[in-house]
């Protein structure tokens, strides 16, 4: 096996450790969280990555290599199986509070980089099948309607006023999280509802993916209520929310500031690689699927994981996503780092080459 398929099986050394914490219990259901907002980012600081691209005939090679699909299809069982140990696992009265509290923390993060992570990827994908998966492990994290506001909105939108996903100067985490999770949810259904009045189709039936959706999740809902108990349910719900947070909160640094210029007043400038910020930091890319190399995904959103390209004149972070997931969780930081890159990242933006 080559290294470059090699390094990215280390996708599942996040689900190993929080199967393993939760495993293990008591305190070590803290492992999870420490590892990735606290290990992972002082690595990424040891080892900064690097800027280099595929060559031509590696891109071909790789980019139609079945092993990079086959490890992204393994995910869904992957997440379906943490699911389930979940619920299994803190339904019982023997365990604290604290301790399940600690587990619903862990499992958030399945739901994060597994759930929603591996979603995003097979949401773009063709395929029945593909799509199918990416509804599955959206739903194990209670937000389906992604698959519709993430490519039919976010993708068309992005970097714009009218995207709910693109985190404006001067906003705050939690300001953005309240807009972008509220604005998606609406506009989803104004996305499905016109599809529907293209198609002449009526709003309420099977054809509504939205209305499918809410009662898949609702269902999800009352049968983890019926067959384990109410808590084990609230748990679950409090997991699968952190985990679209999480999301939230990588969508919020990815476009923070950034802004398409209008043209003649009447329609946005093309999505390019200077619309979204980058970073390189090697760890991240690797365990996150290469989303960190979020410019060329927007600047052609048919490009497979694999073969993500890094762009000079992209913005760049400095440093990895979970290092800037943290700085995000504290705005007066956020906004003294992140406002200096923008300036510095300005004077350069007219300038990109795509070469």
């Amino acid at each position: 096996m080559s290294p470059n398929k090699i390094k990215y099986l280390l996708v599942f050394v996040t689900p190993i450790i929080i199967f393993v914490a939760m495993y293990i219990g008591g305190i070590y259901v803290f492992v999870a969280p420490i590892y990735v907002f606290f290990l992972i980012p002082l690595m990424e600081f040891l080892f900064t990555g690097t800027n280099k691209n595929l060559d031509k005939v590696e891109e071909e090679i790789i980019k139609n290599d079945r092993f990079y699909d086959y490890l992204l299809y393994s995910l869904v069982p992957t997440q379906v199986a943490m699911m389930i140990y979940f619920l299994f696992r803190i339904d019982t009265d023997l365990m604290p509070l604290w301790e399940k509290i600690g587990m619903m923390i862990a499992f958030s993060l399945s739901c994060a980089s597994l759930g929603i992570n591996g979603a995003h990827e097979l949401g773009h994908r063709n395929t029945w099948y593909e799509q199918l998966f990416s509804k599955i492990l959206l739903a194990s994290t209670q937000y389906m309607h992604f698959f519709i506001e993430h490519n039919r909105g976010h993708h068309k939108n992005v970097s714009t006023d009218d995207d709910p996903a693109s985190s404006r100067y001067g906003e705050s985490l939690y300001a953005f999280y309240v807009r972008s999770v509220r604005d998606s949810w609406f506009s989803s259904w104004k996305l499905e509802s016109d599809r529907l009045k293209k198609a002449n189709l009526s709003f309420w039936g099977i054809h509504n993916e939205m209305l499918i959706y809410q009662f898949i999740q609702a269902t999800m809902l009352l049968s983890i209520a019926l067959v384990f108990s109410w808590q084990v349910m609230v748990l679950y719900l409090g997991a699968a929310t952190m985990g679209f947070l999480f999301l939230e909160t990588v969508n919020y640094i990815e476009h923070y500031g950034l802004k398409r210029k209008m043209v003649d007043g009447a329609y946005y400038e093309k999505t390019m690689p200077i619309h979204s910020w980058n970073s390189s930091h090697t760890l991240g890319r690797i365990l996150l699927l290469e989303l960190t190399r979020h410019s060329d995904h927007h600047y052609m959103a048919n490009r497979k994981y694999q073969v993500l390209r890094h762009f000079d004149a992209s913005p760049q972070m400095p440093a990895g996503y979970p290092a800037m997931m943290l700085l995000a969780f504290v705005p007066p930081l956020w906004f003294k780092v992140m406002h200096k890159q923008i300036d510095k990242y300005k004077a350069t933006k007219e300038g990109m080459s795509l070469a």
